[in-house]
């Protein structure tokens, strides 16, 4: 059974700011944030054990480049082959889950949680959150923000800089403020670069 505080209905208001059990709760996933992203960059084993007693789930062969900083952590849930570059935010007030083989650039984040437009709610602390599902084999450029409630399809490619605030159908390339479809990823793309040196 889940004990933690944080398992609000997607869309309805909660108190972020103010309730004693959220604020200890996201104390306690900051302290291990602290200590995962002061670790020395050789304690790899360190950085696993600690990034799995923070993360909700976390697959096979899964890392996360410090600093990393998320407001619950329990609500994050990592499949395998996932690779977090340096400097992701992830405000997980509702599910963030990221399926297998997705590559996330420097600079990233992902943010679930949301707050009432009108000044009377937004000043009593209240906010609420929307999931976030990124597919399997994804690839995030450098300095994308992704909204509540969105879903990216698997295979699809996320350009830089992308402000995404609406579902990303599968297989696409998809940019801009705010991002859209350009193209489908096509074999053609395949063939695009070649491997020239023999590793």
């Amino acid at each position: 059974m889940n004990t933690h505080k944080m398992n609000v209905e997607p869309g309805v208001l909660y108190d972020a700011n103010y309730d004693p059990e959220l604020v200890a709760e996201r104390i306690a996933a900051k302290e291990l944030c602290f200590e995962f992203n002061n670790l020395h960059p050789s304690l790899t084993i360190k950085r696993e054990e600690i990034m799995r007693r923070l993360l909700g789930k976390a697959g096979l062969n899964c890392q996360i480049e410090p600093p990393f900083y998320c407001d619950y952590g329990y609500n994050i849930e990592f499949g395998d082959n996932v690779f977090i570059n340096h400097l992701c935010v992830i405000l997980d007030g509702a599910k963030v889950i990221i399926g297998n083989n997705v590559f996330v650039a420097p600079q990233c984040g992902f943010y679930t949680a949301g707050h009432p437009l009108d000044i009377e709610r937004r000043n009593q602390g209240l906010e609420y959150a929307m999931p976030i599902t990124v597919g399997d084999n994804v690839w995030i450029g450098a300095q994308v923000s992704i909204l509540p409630g969105v879903t990216i399809g698997a295979g699809s490619v996320i350009g830089a800089g992308s402000v995404v605030n609406k579902d990303i159908p599968s297989g696409v390339l998809a940019a801009g403020n705010p991002c859209r479809v350009i193209r489908d990823i096509t074999d053609a793309d395949r063939q695009r670069y070649q491997r020239t040196v023999k590793l």
